[in-house]
């Protein structure tokens, strides 16, 4: 019985220059391809978040142009180019439409915080002083941080099942009238350590410090890598966090520390038969972690031991006193003295810490 032919090979990424039939490409998987693109290839343009290829328009190779999202399918060759007898592309302006609309829809029907119960289909969170019920379906699009990530883009496919008390959370969908219930379309979900205390040690060598935490008494090891994002907080916007905490105010309702997505919405931005997710946007105003983003980068060098700092870390193993830090903001003295230990004043939410705006693709395309 004769053999099938072998399936295309094929590659996803971001077009970094055009000249004549010949794109280079940016993959997602970090490598650059060179593209040569077959007469007579069939060159097609869907519109992000487009799930069907009969909706694609046919078009020229001149309509490609740098910065758009392209699946090509076709034959490799070991010197790091490919021969493309197809192209499926997403323009990067319409993908920046896309972006915008999934923002907006993000900040006007997300909610977020820390995960208090999970009974069967149902989660509890708290944003805030404010309890959220999260009712789930089979409908439901879930996704999980990875271990070392607060990144969107990083973020993987999970399920319900992988949720647990204490995790961090982001919803969206349709909330009841007072908030106090959202029906999930969407959920991003991640298990990280929230650290308050001031430096006992530090070792810039070894790039470690510890510190006393505030909430379990317990001292940490923690490792600085060059994935940490270290910011400070200026003393003025210091004093007025810590006041806010004195008077119960901080991370109140749905700007509060599990309020409206962080910014830089996106998504729709890889060709791919299932669609792409949105990801959520940061909420403009509102609590410390909200303003993290706009704050000054340092390093490990300029900090000392007494400085308070608060941080987002993961766990190396599970109990475990060493943790790698993901984010960590010095100047907070005022704050952790104004703040009872364990309270929404010192957590700070992961959500609103992976940085930029870059668009969260999913890694598949079009059969």
């Amino acid at each position: 019985m004769a053999q099938g032919a072998p399936a295309a090979a094929r590659q996803i990424g971001t077009v970094k220059a055009v000249s004549g039939n010949t794109l280079t490409l940016a993959t997602d998987n970090g490598s650059q391809v060179s593209v040569s693109v077959a007469e007579g290839a069939r060159i097609l343009q869907l519109a992000p978040g487009s799930t069907d290829l009969k909706s694609a328009q046919q078009i020229a190779l001149s309509d490609i142009a740098v910065g758009d999202r392209v699946l090509v399918t076709g034959k490799a060759a070991d010197d790091s180019s490919f021969a493309a007898s197809r192209v499926i592309l997403m323009k990067s302006t319409a993908i920046a439409q896309k972006n915008e609309s999934e923002k907006a829809d993000w900040q006007r029907r997300g909610a977020g915080g820390l995960v208090n119960a999970v009974n069967g289909t149902t989660l509890t969170i708290s944003s805030g002083t404010k309890k959220i019920q999260v009712e789930t379906t089979a409908a439901t699009k879930f996704r999980r941080y990875a271990e070392d990530s607060v990144k969107f883009e990083d973020a993987k496919p999970g399920t319900l099942d992988q949720i647990r008390a204490g995790d961090q959370l982001q919803v969206r969908g349709n909330k009841s009238e007072d908030g106090s219930t959202i029906q999930a379309e969407e959920i991003v979900s991640g298990t990280f350590k929230n650290l308050a205390g001031t430096i006992a040690t530090l070792n810039p060598a070894a790039n470690t410090m510890t510190l006393k935490d505030l909430a379990t008494k317990k001292t940490m090891t923690v490792s600085v890598t060059a994935n940490s994002d270290l910011r400070k907080l200026p003393p003025e916007m210091a004093a007025r966090l810590a006041a806010r905490a004195r008077g119960g105010a901080s991370s109140n309702g749905e700007r509060g520390a599990g309020g409206p997505p962080p910014q830089g919405a996106a998504g729709a931005g890889t060709p791919h038969e299932a669609g792409a997710m949105g990801r959520p946007a940061r909420a403009e105003g509102g609590d410390l972690s909200q303003m993290l983003s706009r704050l000054p980068t340092e390093t490990l060098a300029d900090l000392k031991t007494g400085d308070a700092v608060m941080i987002v870390a993961t766990e190396l193993t599970p109990g475990s006193d060493k943790v790698t830090a993901v984010t960590m903001l010095s100047g907070v003295e005022p704050i952790l003295a104004a703040a009872p230990s364990g309270s929404p004043a010192m957590t700070l939410s992961p959500w609103n810490l992976g940085g930029g705006a870059a668009a969260a693709e999913s890694a598949g395309g079009p059969q």
